[in-house]
């Protein structure tokens, strides 16, 4: 099958990420031509300056619309998009140069209609875009099926790294209308028109995230937010994994509690936890300050997504 990809990207409001994400664009080692869609999404602050630098180096096109949030706006670029197959990037990421070429070696291997890729933190990444890369893809916490190709059955790509066909674009519609958790809901979608999903491990991408701890804290807690309604949605989807943020910050209350009346047992089990948090986070990025940060990341992580949960679980209608 002959691929013609285009790159959909939607911006708001962040041209120094978009200058970076084309910049590694540039770089490529894919021998093909390929098309990069960049979609204004109602911007304040334009990139369309930055966007025309790049014009004689990359196929660019370029569009300015009234905002509507990221999903609508990666559905109006794949409406507009010249390729028949789209491949969806957040404009917080930088892409290796071998990027383009493992996704098409994947394909011809193994060809579906969609496909997600991990992420990674970049050795050039703040020591906190490092934790929050560590809590969001480590197997110890609730990030380990992002990125572990052996812990998952069905993969569900995740948008800032996302592939689509044309031909699955256009029986899905796209994105949905939701705020977040819009990605599993294509995914879900996607399961329910027949076709497949996969993930290409080799196709990562670095991905800076939130650059502070309450940005990260809001964007979990609209993850957890996202998931009830999802389970409502698709009931057949729902599993009780999906408690266990909720269940474990429950755990950890009850167990500041007991502790101010001399019960230290639970305490010290979180205790255990986070020093494995701690170890493991060390080894793998050899820096203590990031091994420090990851641990106030994974709480910051749990309380997000486990409020979020119960809020919507609980108290949205």
């Amino acid at each position: 099958m002959n691929r013609q990809f285009s790159i959909i990207i939607p911006v708001y409001n962040r041209p120094q990420e978009i200058e970076e994400l084309l910049e590694s664009l540039t770089k490529q080692d894919f021998q093909d031509d390929f098309e990069v869609v960049i979609v204004e999404d109602g911007s304040e602050n334009s990139s369309e300056e930055i966007i025309n630098a790049y014009t004689l180096q990359l196929n660019l096109t370029y569009f300015y619309k009234e905002n509507s949030g990221a999903g609508a706006s990666r559905n109006y670029g794949m409406e507009r998009a010249s390729g028949n197959y789209f491949i969806i990037l957040d404009s917080d990421v930088i892409v290796p140069p071998q990027y383009l070429s493992e996704v098409n070696k994947a394909l011809e291997e193994k060809y579906t209609d969609a496909f997600g890729g991990p992420d990674a933190a970049h050795p050039n990444f703040t020591a906190l875009q490092k934790a929050i890369n560590y809590s969001m893809t480590s197997v110890l916490t609730t990030g380990g099926i992002r990125g572990k190709k052996k812990s998952v059955g069905k993969f569900q790509p995740r948008s800032f790294n996302l592939g689509l066909s044309k031909v699955a674009f256009e029986k899905t519609n796209g994105f949905s209308k939701m705020k977040a958790g819009e990605d599993i809901d294509l995914t879900f979608r996607l399961w329910e028109n027949g076709f497949e999903t996969q993930l290409i491990d080799k196709a990562f991408v670095y991905h800076k995230r939130r650059s502070t701890i309450p940005q990260f804290f809001k964007q979990t807690f609209a993850f957890g937010t996202a998931r009830p309604l999802l389970n409502k949605k698709y009931p057949k989807t729902a599993k009780v994994t999906y408690w266990f943020p909720s269940v474990f910050i429950i755990g950890i209350d009850i167990a500041l509690i007991a502790a101010l009346f001399g019960y230290w047992q639970l305490l010290a089990f979180y205790g255990v936890y986070f020093t494995f948090i701690f170890v493991d986070a060390l080894l793998q990025n050899k820096n203590l300050q990031v091994a420090l940060l990851s641990v106030v990341t994974t709480v910051t992580q749990f309380y997000g997504y486990g409020l979020g949960f119960l809020e919507s679980k609980f108290l949205k209608k």
